[in-house]
């Protein structure tokens, strides 16, 4: 339990309820060496390493406690995590932003997408962009274009975050956004980027394999060795074999667009 100095001013409701996460939170931690979990996690502030599981139901009964405040109280909330000093401060905002009613509102999306930016390294970017992103961005189609934006955006975590805000589309079987955006990607200099593409393609190959190879056949002289790699975890091997082989006959050419 956190004490108060004597004659300091009582916190706000938000501050006391942060307050009480962040305590749960830090109770929780795992006592490994923070050095190799933000190395792993890519994460550009300290791990406590508290479990997953842990922190989501840490969260969920926050979630509850906060529910029926008012908006801005909330808000004030989550804001403050998402400027807090660990990774799981922020990936309890991540979590909040996600829930009910937090997901239900419209300032949701302006936050979710201003906060990408800074959402560095795997962990964070994926959590927030396969997590609130993905929700917010399936509920309104509308803000597939907006993904397209960020594909052309100088962040590499913007870019790698359009990938995974496909959630949606992908696991609907909708696979014309999700086709569209990825080519945009596929000249992408950045591994972070390459793997996400990879990932990508590899789960539309689960929803429709036909139309995936067709995708892969189309843009083989496009694809890095790492979405090869990664997007045909689930195809046959000597369909692998054959673009990489194709792929390094032929690096740099780009035949005609046919229709997928």
């Amino acid at each position: 339990m956190v004490s108060r100095p004597r004659g300091a001013a009582r916190p706000s409701a938000p501050g006391r309820e942060r307050l009480r996460l962040v305590s749960e939170i830090r109770s929780a931690a795992s006592g490994i060496p923070d050095d190799w979990l933000r190395g792993y996690l890519g994460s550009p502030v300290p791990v406590l390493g508290v479990r997953t599981e842990q922190l989501r139901r840490t969260v969920r009964e926050t979630g509850r406690r906060v529910a029926e405040w008012p908006a801005e109280k909330r808000w004030a909330l989550v804001e403050s995590l998402w400027r807090g000093a660990t990774y799981e401060e922020r990936s309890a905002a991540i979590e909040l932003l996600g829930r009910r009613p937090f997901v239900n509102e419209a300032r949701a999306w302006r936050l979710a997408a201003r906060w990408v930016d800074d959402a560095t390294g795997w962990a964070l970017s994926d959590s927030l962009a396969s997590g609130p992103v993905a929700t917010l961005a399936a509920a309104r189609p509308e803000r597939f274009s907006e993904l397209m934006r960020w594909t052309r955006s100088k962040n590499i975590w913007r870019r790698r975050a359009s990938t995974y805000a496909l959630r949606g589309w992908v696991r609907a079987g909708e696979l014309d956004p999700p086709f569209q955006l990825l080519e945009r990607l596929l000249d992408d200099p950045e591994r972070w980027v390459q793997r996400a593409v990879g990932t990508w393609l590899r789960e539309c190959w689960k929803k429709d394999a036909v139309r995936t190879e067709r995708f892969l056949r189309r843009e083989v002289h496009r694809l890095a060795p790492v979405v090869i790699t990664v997007a045909t975890e689930r195809a046959p091997a000597r369909f692998r074999e054959e673009l990489r082989q194709t792929a390094r006959s032929g690096r740099g050419r780009r035949p005609g667009r046919r229709g997928l």
